[in-house]
């Protein structure tokens, strides 16, 4: 599903932010990306969206060789994969149901199309009965179940979620990480970029450690220890 084969980015001439990245991760798998500020996760994940390009070597998602994709290209590569942030970055003026139907309507799905979408994703993260509602009138862990709903409008084989537990109490955390492995469950490989050890050593997957921008760790079940 994803492999890095080689990878380096750097930033100018002395600023590493990946080093020497060998990395297979395969189909329905979830795995914790963790490390402390500044070792590579947020550069990891732009990588993986095609916001920014690798230095040397090969990102390649789905067998599709994304390490140089024209610009043009990148919305085809974001439909495929879901994104889940730690800011919602939702619509204030928009409901639920208009939230989630946006990501669906900027890519020019037909409206029927929409309406009988929407639901079925608002449905999986819970929240079928609250699609009249605007951001404001929900919790922070209502807001980014939202924000996951809209990651599975198009049905992704990939979901990213960066910090996506960063702004929420422990018991919105548990609920966000339930989902996220509710969605794993459906055959969708997770990547969860997080600093939270408590949820990464809770989950018993995969974990994967970064340090100065290199995998210092790569353990099935494995546990992330400060």
């Amino acid at each position: 599903m994803v492999k890095f084969e080689n990878v380096n980015k750097t930033y100018g001439e002395d600023i590493v932010g990946l080093k020497d990245i060998n990395l297979h991760i395969k189909p329905k798998e979830f795995v914790s990306i963790v490390g402390q500020s500044g070792a590579g996760k947020s550069t990891m994940v732009k990588l993986l969206i095609a916001e920014e390009q690798a230095t040397e070597g090969k990102v390649i998602i789905g067998g599709w060789d994304i390490t140089h994709l024209r610009k043009s290209r990148k919305p085809i590569l974001r439909r495929q994969i879901g994104v889940v942030f730690q800011d919602f970055k939702l619509l204030p003026q928009k409901t639920v149901f208009e939230n989630v139907a946006f990501a669906a309507e900027v890519c020019g799905e037909k409206r029927k199309r929409i309406k009988e979408i929407v639901p079925k994703v608002l449905e999986i993260v819970g929240l079928e009965d609250k699609l009249d509602r605007y951001p404001k009138q929900l919790s922070g862990g209502e807001r980014q179940r939202v924000v996951i709903a809209r990651s599975l409008i198009h049905r992704p084989k990939l979901l990213i979620a960066d910090e996506p537990t960063g702004n929420l109490d422990s018991l919105n955390t548990k609920e966000i990480i339930d989902l996220l492995l509710r969605i794993n469950n459906f055959g969708t490989t997770v990547i969860l970029v997080t600093h939270n050890k408590d949820v990464v050593n809770s989950l018993r997957k995969r974990v994967i450690v970064l340090s100065e921008g290199k995998i210092s760790s790569d353990k099935e079940r494995g546990r992330y220890v400060i």
